[in-house]
């Protein structure tokens, strides 16, 4: 043991059993192409295996923000692993890529083995939602950067896919029809100003059971974000997908143009989906416009996907035999921007 390096604050001990905890969880996430241990200094991938005849590999990284902090609260850590997982799949599935591989960061102010090992099972949870392989990552015990009990993740993936069949807008036409893809809750966007609405403006209790809500309110929140991967590549194998939007930080104002060609925008028809439970308490004990929360979270709708109108019916019905929540939410336009519109 390394004593002089533990009185320094870093546990090599604690590293060595993190690693033989989560090596159960990582056997889970195999697939093909994955090649080499866990433990090797770089993650290896063999793309050869999979007979790409002209692959463009999309990758992708990103972390899950402050809801770390209704984590910590909570102190609940199995499912933020699944939030890292699918923030980075979901964008690079927006180009019509298959995830291949991921690796996470996890930053801790102390190594508990066990912690690690719950975090990490979300993050291979994700990985198996998302077919993606797990091979590598970094456990880094950082005393004085982070208390105790505090940590940070990151993920980060890379995804392939035919360069003929790469999405990226450039078939969207005026009066194609945007499809809607159900939320699971506010996934991991938005959290700064959810804390502020829960703790400095109201101060609510995350271990309540709000009249408004189906479970505390800190269950609610912390619930996972969802993956779309196998679902929307099954879609893709059929379907003629004109282009994919992942709805992040910035709602629909900030990502919906993302997708569209110079000059174009949508009318999005409020109604046409369900706003989640989630959503109505924010914005009543946050006292935001309505209209404004739509340029902030999700409003239930995770990922858009823009179709032929005489596809649309048939990709929604296909989408919900799979067991996604889907509906035609609008249509694309020559005005350009974000036009909703709302009930009254």
């Amino acid at each position: 043991m390394a004593k002089t390096y533990e009185d320094a604050g870093v546990n090599l001990e604690a590293g060595y059993e993190s690693v033989r905890l989560i090596k159960k969880h990582i056997s889970r996430t195999n697939r093909p192409g994955m090649m080499g241990n866990i433990g090797s200094f770089g993650g290896m991938f063999d793309l050869a295996s999979l007979q790409y005849k002209e692959p463009v590999l999309v990758s992708g990284t990103d972390g899950v923000g402050t809801k770390l902090k209704i984590a910590f609260m909570m102190d609940k850590h199995d499912t933020i692993g699944q939030d890292a997982v699918a923030m980075c799949v979901n964008d690079v599935l927006a180009q019509g890529a298959t995830p291949l591989f991921f690796l996470d960061y996890v930053a801790v102010g102390k190594n508990s083995p066990t912690k690690i090992e719950t975090i990490v099972k979300g993050v291979a949870d994700g990985c198996v939602l998302s077919n993606c392989a797990l091979i590598g990552g970094e456990t880094a015990e950082m005393p004085d950067m982070y208390d105790e009990d505090e940590y940070d993740i990151a993920g980060f993936t890379v995804g392939a896919v035919e360069k003929s069949k790469l999405i990226d807008g450039s078939k969207v036409e005026v009066g194609d029809k945007l499809i809607g893809l159900a939320s699971s809750g506010v996934h991991s966007n938005g959290f700064s100003l959810v804390r502020k609405i829960v703790f400095k403006d109201n101060q609510l209790d995350l271990n309540t059971c709000y009249d408004e809500l189906d479970d505390t309110l800190g269950n609610t929140l912390l619930t996972p974000t969802r993956i779309y991967v196998k679902p929307v590549l099954e879609v893709l194998a059929q379907y003629d997908i004109h282009a994919i939007c992942h709805i992040t930080g910035g709602g629909f104002d900030e990502n919906i143009p993302r997708m569209l060609k110079e000059n174009q925008g949508v009318r999005i028809q409020e109604g046409t989906w369900t706003i989640l439970p989630i959503f109505r308490f924010l914005e009543k004990y946050g006292n935001i416009p309505h209209r404004e929360m739509f340029n902030i979270f999700n409003m239930g709708v995770g990922m858009i996907l823009i179709v032929k109108p005489q596809d649309a019916k048939d990709v929604v019905d296909m989408f919900q035999k799979l067991g996604e929540k889907a509906s035609i939410i609008g249509e694309v336009t020559s005005q350009k921007g974000v036009d909703i519109n709302l009930l009254p």
